[in-house]
């Protein structure tokens, strides 16, 4: 962690933003009249959405009150896609991610968006993955010939004589390391690993008992064109979200940051998609500024923070990758923003709440963002294990501590309430659509 900025290196970053100057956005309807535009939009009236047993099984376990009247009177349907609820790499909660199957998942359950995470393979390929440096839990990459690519071969744990973890078992496998058809020769897992591991094959298990492994026969890899393609076939619309590099290999491969930001503009407008059909996000704010300048696709830009729990504050970085860790500074930035044109930030979900009493409400920085004039998106449903309540739920649920508001697994819906009414949240990503696909239906959201 860096320390706070001074005020001069404040006024220096809000200087640069100033005198970036957007230019006009291309006409989002410019491809209106292709075919398959038309296929795509027919195939989202009429895809058949299967929400599965979880929507119902969490509102059944809801304690009684308004809110459980509400998402018990439209039990019957119909459900149909809604953009409120986005495919958080697929439906990772029991698919592997960023995978054809997760993807689809996503898509049958009522996810209007999804994404992919937009990594790079050596020969210059814009790939699905989380990280350029998440193969090893990930994929099956350990065991095939390609684990000699891996810049850290696997290390088994050491423990000591009662089984306790010493050092934990270790690899790291890059994506940059392969050619497309290496990577696509992988086949995806669910992304875990095990610490304790001695051998690869324990290694490549570890996966968390809340979650499953019933879905991993199949693991296709996808390219982003790949998965573009495949959203269009389901009606859906796309959030790629540009992932960052190291800097050798971004500059070895592109040529530089605006040049790896340009290849996702390039690759979207190959396939066809239109600008307000997609979310293009990244947590380094000169790739938004890139997009809503260069491009047509920045009106929809998506400027992504991250949160620190421990500290209860947000991961803000300027355009020199500078941290600013003072609320005021923080405050001043975002206000630049918005003047360049800037319309959507994403912060986590527990950056976005708070807990009053027993009650679930809107946290300070949601009013201000709204009152600045911000859209909001925010993540992940879905991704932490609440069965035990928000006390024991981890990083997601850290505005709830103590467990005050949510107790249980179905008190999820109390904090999607918030964010949906009074949050008033674009949408939210989830490892699991269907359960934010039936609150969206009930509520009319679309």
């Amino acid at each position: 962690m860096q320390n706070v900025l001074r005020s001069a290196a404040i006024a220096t970053a809000l200087a640069v933003l100033s005198e970036i100057s957007p230019v006009a956005s291309a006409d989002d309807d410019r491809d209106r009249g292709r075919d398959h535009h038309h296929d795509r939009d027919r195939a989202r009236n009429h895809n058949a959405i299967e929400l599965g047993a979880r929507p119902f099984y969490l509102v059944d376990g809801m304690e009684e009150g308004r809110l459980k009247d509400r998402l018990l009177q439209c039990k019957n349907g119909p459900f149909r896609a809604t953009d409120f609820s986005i495919g958080h790499r697929g439906a990772p909660l029991q698919f592997p991610e960023h995978t054809k199957e997760s993807y689809q998942a996503a898509a049958r359950m009522g996810a209007g968006i999804v994404e992919c995470d937009v990594t790079f393979t050596r020969d210059g390929e814009l790939v699905c993955r989380h990280a350029q440096n998440d193969l090893h839990t990930t994929t099956n990459i350990l065991l095939t010939p390609l684990a000699s690519t891996c810049i850290k071969p696997f290390t088994p744990a050491t423990l000591d004589p009662g089984g306790k973890v010493i050092t934990p078992a270790s690899a790291e496998c890059r994506v940059s390391e392969l050619t497309l058809n290496e990577f696509k020769s992988l086949r995806g897992k669910m992304d875990a690993f095990d610490p304790a591991a001695r051998t690869v094959e324990e290694y490549v298990g570890g996966t968390a008992s809340w979650r499953t492994d019933l879905y991993t026969g199949r693991g296709t890899l996808m390219t982003l064109r790949e998965s573009l393609q495949l959203n269009e076939r389901f009606g859906v619309k796309h959030t790629p979200e540009l992932k960052a590099g190291d800097t050798v290999s971004v500059a070895n491969v592109f040529g530089g940051q605006d040049k790896y930001a340009q290849k996702l503009a390039d690759e979207m407008q190959a396939a066809g998609v239109r600008p307000r059909d997609t979310w293009p996000q990244s947590f380094n704010v000169n790739d938004v500024l890139y997009w809503i300048n260069h491009t047509p696709y920045g009106r929809q830009a998506v400027f992504l923070v991250d949160y620190d729990a421990a500290k209860d504050n947000i991961l803000l970085f300027d355009t020199n990758g500078k941290q600013i860790e003072k609320r005021e500074d923080q405050l001043k930035f975002f206000a630049q923003l918005r003047k360049t044109k800037v319309q959507i930030i994403a912060p986590p979900i527990p950056a976005l709440l708070a807990v009053n009493g027993s009650r679930v409400v809107p946290s300070q920085l949601a009013k201000d963002l709204e009152a600045m004039g911000f859209d909001l998106i925010t993540w992940s449903f879905e991704r932490a294990d609440l069965r035990q309540g928000a006390s024991k739920a981890g990083f997601y649920y850290d505005f709830d501590p103590t467990g005050a508001a949510l107790k249980t697994d179905s008190d999820m819906y109390k904090a999607l309430d918030v964010l949906a009414r009074e949050v008033r949240v674009l949408g939210i990503f989830s490892d699991w659509p269907a359960t934010v696909t039936y609150y969206a239906n009930c509520m009319g959201l679309k």
